[in-house]
């Protein structure tokens, strides 16, 4: 193969272990931050957030094609500070 070639497919490979990455760190801090609600007395549609995202996350239909992994991480996201905010309006204590 060419030189430009392999550039090309390593920009590509170091792009979606980042995105993987970063999918998988957030579903860690979601995991916790569900933790946190189990037993807080949380509303239901904030924790129906946390159900949510894990099910658009194992979706095969998504907004932008699966290599691409930046919707799965916004939703991510949007679940995460939904359910931390939601605790902290409970007054539920952050672990560390």
């Amino acid at each position: 193969m060419r030189t430009e070639l392999w550039v090309v497919v390593a920009v590509a490979a170091a792009v979606i272990v980042t995105t993987v990455v970063l999918a998988g760190m957030l579903l860690v801090r979601l995991v916790r931050a569900r933790r946190r609600l189990r037993d807080a007395g949380i509303p239901v549609e904030n924790k129906m957030i946390f159900w949510g995202a894990l099910i658009y996350l194992a979706s095969p239909v998504d907004l932008l094609p699966d290599p691409v992994l930046l919707d799965d991480i916004g939703f991510l996201l949007l679940a995460v500070r939904s359910l931390q905010s939601a605790a902290d309006s409970a007054g539920v204590a952050r672990r560390r």
